[in-house]
């Protein structure tokens, strides 16, 4: 039973561990140029040289006839 619960809080503390980790801006893409991607941010904690993970927004679906 003890092992169970040790294990329980063991993957609450890594997930919460990565949540705090990332961070969010928003950002629009300017320019794309082969492997390169200009980008303008309002406010941005980010600095040359970061790593950074992107995804798209989802555009939505309309449906009709």
């Amino acid at each position: 039973m003890n092992k169970m619960i040790a294990a329980g809080l063991v993957a609450a503390f890594a997930i919460t561990a990565g949540v705090a980790l990332a961070a969010s801006e928003k950002c629009t893409v300017d320019t794309v140029e082969g492997d390169k991607v200009t980008m303008t941010c309002k406010e941005t904690k980010l600095k040359a040289g970061d790593e950074v993970k992107l995804r798209k927004k989802k555009k939505e679906k309309i449906e009709g006839c």
